[in-house]
């Protein structure tokens, strides 16, 4: 009995000890290496997956045409942007459009200007071919992007990512309704 009590013991204080570390890669469900890219932001800069090593980031797939999803998971990026800035936290966000062709530089700043963006620390990223971002969200994300036929509408994914400053997809949240932003702070202070 003694023992069995020992080792209840034991388990209880290695248990509450741990509750303090860091989360390492492993106690994140995801594991996905992102591919490179090279685009332009919304101020037609240069931006590639070089640019964000060494950054922690959240990703999310757009496009400025979209009938449905998009205007409310820009809105909520914009939303997590100022939860992050109100803990200090240094995070990056990055919008992939998977609809290069319409969405230009300054269609992007536009469309992310009217959710009060502040584009010192989000990037709009465009300035690929149509064929490479449907790839690119598919094998870097398993996310889906593809144009409806016979429609300047677009399949894609509703999340949010994020990506490790080794640039490992590491978890996704709901991007749409109700975006655990609590869940996302805490996971990014995490890695920091």
């Amino acid at each position: 009995m003694k023992r069995l009590l020992f080792l209840l013991l034991c388990v209880m204080v290695l248990s509450a000890c741990s509750k303090g570390e860091k989360k390492v890669e492993n106690d994140f469900p995801l594991h996905m290496e992102v591919g490179d890219f090279t685009g332009v932001n919304q101020d037609g800069k240069k931006v590639s997956y070089s640019d964000l090593k060494g950054k922690v980031w959240v990703v999310d797939f757009m496009f400025t045409n979209c009938d449905t999803v998009c205007s409310p998971m820009t809105a909520n990026m914009a939303e997590l942007q100022r939860k992050l800035t109100d803990e200090d936290i240094d995070a990056h966000l990055v919008s992939f459009s998977i609809d290069p062709e319409n969405d230009q530089p300054g269609v992007l700043k536009e469309y992310a200007s009217g959710v009060g963006a502040n584009f010192s620390n989000w990037d709009l990223v465009t300035g690929y071919k149509q064929e490479f971002i449907e790839s690119f969200a598919n094998k870097s994300f398993m996310a889906a992007a593809a144009k409806l036929e016979g429609s300047n509408q677009f399949v894609h994914s509703t999340s949010f990512y994020l990506v490790d400053e080794k640039g490992i997809v590491l978890q996704k949240y709901e991007g749409v309704s109700e975006p655990p932003y609590e869940q996302i702070v805490k996971d990014i202070k995490s890695l920091q």
